[in-house]
């Protein structure tokens, strides 16, 4: 007969889901990405003797295809890699200089790759320098609880230990004002499924419009990349 030992069994962590709710305009993709996440309510990130939990690094691909960037929307644990392959016959210029993490990968020929280490956390905006029409998000969080919304508008984020935690959700076709005002403290008991509903604000224009990398509009005619 096998025995359990009960000092062996660990407390099963909550299922949290969350729903998101976007108010809607004729201007607004209603099936724009977004991701919800748990930061652990007290951390201080200035404090060096308070350390963040984190999920392991880990290694990713954003790869540029027919002018696009292939996923949309990554969302990282902090210090991961990303790799950006260019898939394309021509040239790409891959930069990042509004939020989040910044840098310029430059030009880049047809089957080459450079790659990125996001050792901050935020929402970093991903564009190329030579195609206005190609974006791409990436979120890295120091917290391993996190989860991308579905087709539903839903996230749901596993084994979420007991605990007090801020809920921060982020969409593409919301309001940063709104986005801020959703945050909320929610309390997680283990093993109890959590469901939390968040109501935001549309955004008059895209998240991802932009200028080049230069601050400048980009050329009315298409660049020669070849």
């Amino acid at each position: 007969m096998f025995f359990v030992n009960p000092d062996m069994i660990m407390a099963q962590g909550a299922d949290v889901s969350v729903h998101l709710t976007v108010d809607t305009s004729p201007r607004h993709a209603p099936q724009a990405e977004g991701a919800a996440w748990l930061v652990l309510q007290g951390f201080a990130p200035q404090r060096a003797d308070v350390k963040p939990i984190e999920k392991q690094p880990q290694s990713y691909q954003l790869l540029q295809k027919g002018k696009e960037f292939h996923p949309h929307l990554l969302v990282v644990p902090v210090g991961s890699s990303i790799d950006f392959p260019n898939m394309d016959p021509f040239f790409h210029n891959v930069f990042s200089f509004f939020e989040g993490k910044r840098f310029d990968l430059g030009l880049y020929e047809a089957g080459s790759r450079r790659t990125v280490r996001f050792d901050r956390e935020g929402v970093s905006y991903i564009f190329c320098n030579i195609h206005p029409e190609m974006g791409a998000v990436i979120i890295s969080l120091r917290t391993p609880y996190f989860a991308m919304l579905g087709k539903d508008r839903t996230a749901l984020i596993h084994d979420v230990p007991d605990g007090k935690y801020i809920l921060k959700v982020w969409s593409e076709d919301a309001t940063p004002e709104s986005l801020r005002a959703a945050e909320r403290t929610v309390e997680v008991k283990a093993g109890k499924a959590e469901a939390y509903s968040v109501h935001v604000t549309a955004r008059a224009g895209s998240a991802t419009t932009h200028k080049n990398k230069f601050g400048e509009d980009y050329p009315l005619q298409p660049a020669q990349t070849y």
